[in-house]
């Protein structure tokens, strides 16, 4: 009845209810990618409690937390996955805490392991010295110039974008007359940004990007509509095409033997690994964030300031050094640093100052 206190103690919600509860509440202030990945890190609590008998959020103790994560550490994980999963763990205590379903302070009984700045990010990424003789073979070849996966490597090389604006990305958003792709948050109709509306922006990109994209569009794009009405820019036969399709066409586009021969001594004809569903068996291919890192380390060795870069992959420039910018000491100080040595030769600057005097 509408109006009437309820009674149930919230120490008695199921875990399994407790976590659906939680989602339920993050929705209003995080994307549907970050709700998927607490999901699924949850399960795996879910599934633990109710393999030991916790039926109720009420009976976890401190040493129940404590001996998930005794059981989490020796899985094998990388230190960043089990920190990510201890970390959404303890949201999840804290938001009971909230509720008074658990005692205050069990939070603090999740341990959330330190993890070094080596051991959070991923150093693999597609080089440059392998991107741009990838990019360069694709436009001069007339059999791949264009085609899909091609065009979808061009945006994703010289933009650096995330995997989700890549598939966001509509017709109407090219604008390749003046150069440019135009990144919008529309969550209405299941494209919503990372960033939501702080990850709207244009990106200009260079005319010979904006020719491939041309050609895509006008011999290899499905002429189609998504289910809300709008003619998605990479389309599938369908409609729009899925993060999945869009992953495994990155997987394919990143393959070494469109270009060279195969480092893994097989031959393109009869290689079973040039098939979309088998693309990331392949050693060498890489995948959408592997690519972005490699835009991001390229992006600054040619020089675009950290800040600009930051704009353009829609980013924090701490967020780029500590997870993206993953290029040598040696070899950033001779492609950014050693340029600016230049400008302190003390003669040719005296000479300057005499040419003016």
């Amino acid at each position: 009845m509408p109006g009437e206190r309820r009674d149930r103690d919230p120490a008695e919600i199921p875990v399994r209810d407790a976590v659906e509860r939680y989602l339920r509440r993050r929705r209003a202030d995080a994307t549907d990618a970050s709700i998927k990945g607490w999901k699924y890190r949850l399960k795996l609590f879910i599934e633990w409690c109710e393999g030991i008998g916790i039926e109720q959020v009420g009976d976890l103790r401190g040493y129940d937390l404590d001996e998930y994560f005794e059981v989490r550490s020796g899985q094998d994980l990388s230190p960043s996955t089990l920190r990510g999963e201890m970390t959404t763990l303890r949201m999840f205590v804290r938001y009971l805490e909230s509720i008074d379903a658990v005692e205050d302070g069990l939070s603090e009984s999740v341990n959330v392991p330190r993890v070094s700045d080596e051991e959070r990010s991923d150093d693999t990424r597609l080089d440059e010295t392998v991107a741009l003789p990838l990019l360069r073979n694709l436009r001069e070849d007339p059999g791949w110039n264009g085609k899909r996966f091609h065009a979808l490597l061009e945006v994703a090389w010289h933009v650096g974008a995330r995997l989700g604006g890549l598939q966001a990305l509509d017709l109407e958003d090219a604008h390749l007359e003046e150069n440019y792709l135009h990144f919008r948050h529309r969550p209405e109709t299941d494209t919503g940004l990372k960033n939501k509306s702080a990850g709207e922006r244009p990106v200009a990109i260079p005319a010979e990007v904006s020719e491939v994209l041309e050609r895509y569009i006008e011999h290899f794009r499905f002429d189609v509509r998504d289910d809300h009405g709008r003619q998605p820019l990479f389309a599938s036969r369908r409609g729009r095409a899925s993060k999945g399709l869009l992953r495994g066409l990155i997987y394919q586009a990143t393959q070494p033997c469109l270009y060279r021969s195969c480092p893994h001594g097989k031959e393109r004809e009869t290689c079973s690994w040039t098939e979309y569903s088998q693309a990331s068996r392949c050693p060498s291919s890489r995948s959408p964030h592997q690519i972005r890192t490699g835009s991001i380390t390229w992006q600054l060795n040619i020089g675009i300031p950290p800040a600009i870069v930051a704009e353009r992959v829609n980013a924090t420039t701490q967020t780029i050094k500590q997870h993206y910018d993953k290029e040598s000491p040696l070899k950033e100080m001779e492609a950014r640093r050693r340029p600016f040595v230049d400008e302190m030769d003390l003669e040719e600057t005296d000479q300057e100052d005499h040419d003016d005097s």
